[in-house]
């Protein structure tokens, strides 16, 4: 998942300890999050970042359900389109596991064997959800604590 860390960084998770994520506006983006299950491990990706990277992990503690942002008209997330019946947008709720010692630079992430084929790394990806493998997860796991 991508944030931009002035918006709501691993720090923001670190002190709410649980949080929803919502606001995401593209149809693959929402699918990707309509696909998460409770317990599934979370790279917390921070976006327009110097360096941008993943910054540390999270995990799924609620599962997909409707965006109540996208009901809201008072909200910069707000769709017209949206409604109780048919809420169009999806959140998925996150828990805080931990703040890497160090952000894992996109730029390794590109350099990295195994990683070659991570949504994040291709040109041109600007989704804020994607998916990742239990491999591509380790590895980054492993870059996050060396």
């Amino acid at each position: 998942m991508k944030s931009e860390p002035e918006t709501f960084g691993i720090g923001h998770l670190a002190r709410k300890k649980c949080e929803h994520w919502d606001g995401v506006r593209n149809y693959q983006a929402r699918n990707n999050m309509m696909a998460m299950r409770a317990g599934d491990g979370v790279l917390f990706y921070h976006s327009n970042a110097k360096p941008s990277g993943v910054a540390g992990l999270a995990d799924v503690v609620r599962e997909a359900h409707p965006d109540h942002t996208a009901l809201d008209p008072q909200s910069p997330y707000y769709d017209p389109k949206a409604s109780p019946e048919k809420p169009i947008w999806m959140m998925v709720d996150v828990g805080y596991v931990e703040t890497f010692p160090r952000v894992v630079p996109l730029s390794e992430l590109k350099e990295t064997p195994g990683l070659e084929a991570m949504a994040v790394v291709q040109k041109g990806s600007r989704l804020s959800v994607t998916p990742v493998t239990e491999e591509e997860y380790r590895i980054v796991c492993h870059l996050g604590h060396s």
